[in-house]
């Protein structure tokens, strides 16, 4: 079993997800292996909250231009929790 900190690496602080918290929903950077119930139970654990709902994302690497060659960012997973009514997560 994989370890809760292994599955969220991490909030995303963004326009577009300080717009959704409005609506109880948060933005995560995931491991691309997780499936939803993973990030379910490691959104809870880690933040002590009750979820409702996991959607997921794979977003494709952007191609980059590196000096005289072309480089590529890599694939990330993100994922969309809706947690409980009542429920909230501190992002200060």
């Amino acid at each position: 079993m994989k370890n809760a900190h292994d599955v969220v690496k991490g909030m995303i602080r963004t326009e577009k997800g300080s717009a959704m918290q409005a609506l109880n929903k948060y933005l995560f950077w995931v491991d691309m292996n997780s499936n939803k119930i993973e990030i379910k139970k490691a959104v809870e654990d880690i933040y002590k909250v009750k979820a409702d709902s996991v959607n997921t994302v794979s977003m494709r690497g952007k191609l980059k231009r590196v000096r005289y060659a072309i480089g590529k960012t890599s694939d990330w997973k993100k994922a969309i929790v809706t947690l409980k009514v009542g429920n909230k997560i501190d992002v200060t």
